[in-house]
């Protein structure tokens, strides 16, 4: 009797586990559930599609046809309303009942709205699916002022997009600096100054108030909490995700803003997986529970929850020292790892494009950030990998090469 595997989801985690388990079994049975009216596109492309940069054919990365040649049943446009993990049964609204012997939760996120007046008016966007960026991309053609709200890694992709479509935008932080979290107020100023560069405005220990709206119900302003306004007729709001996982009442499936799951993307309830931003997952590297929304990083999960469902066990880990890029600029940004986490961490300022900030838990390298010289990437995430200890040789992590035997001498020596 054929395996039967139900995906909910199909972003990159879910597509990635669906391409995983049919290579493992030819012979199963996929379904992939999606409340999208499309099949998997590039979440990392989008955003250049909203710039005006690229074409909207490049960004799709799976049509119909792959799943079709595949053998794997895509349902678009459907909405999972429970699942019942007794019978081993997924229901949707529109009444139909998927049985499983194995399921795997990708369902991902969804922006988290400002909880202000107006927040909901025309013309303020969030952006996280193909449908938004396309809203996006008409709004922001037609736009000459703009604010953007949210101070983090999407947020500075509706900066980039404010930069790249000639509006002159008011960028609106609650502290100090871009990323506070995982960067300086030394490093930040590279952002900031190239932010300048493109149009948008940085404006800090701001925010939103309320939005102002015409008689037409379309934005035209944001006002923030020390009562000054802006002017907009574009609103980019990128504040964190929520993660949906109503469905699951009364599964008992563990949740906690996400799902959570250990090292081999099980869930605590026998036969269900869970993968991607919607996780709570026990980080083999940084020996706590984390989340992660980077695109290669569910892309792994993706695959290391179907390697695991098509086993029926948990023989693959997932170890990954996630990246992330920015390329908005005329220089290279990444990020890697933890790099808001830690107890300690080291930085330098090499020139006034050159930046790199190393993020430590327990004398090992979890995280950081790098600005104009990636080189050193490398180097770091096999420290962070292999949980290397850097105690008393932090200065190290600061050098233009990273010479990673440096750090392993003295343990060879012993």
């Amino acid at each position: 009797m054929c395996a039967s595997h139900v995906i909910i989801g199909d972003g990159i985690a879910g597509s990635s586990a669906a391409e995983t388990i049919r290579e493992a079994d030819p012979d199963a049975d996929i379904t992939v559930i999606t409340e999208e009216g499309e099949a998997l596109y590039n979440r990392i492309l989008i955003k250049e599609f909203a710039k005006g940069k690229l074409p909207a054919a490049p960004v799709s990365i799976h049509d119909p046809d792959w799943y079709e040649e595949r053998d794997i049943d895509l349902e678009l446009n459907t909405v999972v309303t429970s699942v019942d993990t007794d019978d081993k049964e997924v229901h949707t609204h529109e009444g139909d009942v998927y049985e499983y012997d194995k399921l795997l939760v990708a369902t991902g996120g969804t922006p988290t709205q400002l909880p202000v007046d107006n927040s909901d008016a025309e013309g303020v966007h969030h952006f996280w699916t193909f449908e938004d960026a396309r809203a996006i991309k008409e709004n922001a053609e037609r736009a000459d002022k703009g604010v953007v709200v949210g101070a983090g890694l999407l947020g500075i992709d509706l900066a980039a997009i404010c930069g790249a479509q000639g509006i002159d935008a008011h960028y609106l932080m609650r502290g100090n600096a871009w990323w506070r979290y995982a960067l300086s107020e030394e490093g930040a100023e590279i952002i900031h100054e190239a932010l300048r560069d493109v149009g948008v405005t940085p404006v800090f220990d701001s925010g939103v108030d309320h939005f102002e709206t015409d008689d037409e119900g379309h934005v035209t302003a944001a006002v923030d909490p020390n009562g000054d306004r802006f002017e907009a007729e574009f609103a980019g709001v990128a504040i964190g995700l929520n993660f949906n996982t109503e469905f699951l009442r009364g599964s008992g499936i563990e949740t906690d803003n996400g799902i959570v799951v250990d090292e081999h993307m099980q869930t605590n309830v026998e036969d269900v997986y869970a993968a991607g931003d919607i996780t709570q997952f026990h980080d083999v590297i940084l020996g706590d529970r984390a989340q992660n929304g980077a695109w290669g990083s569910a892309k792994e999960q993706g695959s290391i929850a179907g390697a695991n469902m098509a086993a029926d066990g948990p023989e693959e880990t997932f170890e990954w020292v996630s990246s992330y890029s920015i390329t908005h600029f005329g220089f290279p940004f990444l990020s890697f790892g933890h790099p808001t986490l830690g107890d300690d961490s080291v930085e330098k300022k090499y020139d006034e494009g050159t930046w790199r900030r190393v993020a430590l838990k327990d004398g090992r390298v979890i995280g950081g950030v790098l600005i104009g010289d990636l080189a050193p990437q490398s180097g770091l995430k096999r420290l962070a990998r292999e949980q290397v200890d850097v105690s008393g040789k932090e200065d190290l992590l600061l050098e233009e090469e990273i010479d990673v035997e440096a750090f392993e001498e003295p343990a060879a020596a012993e």
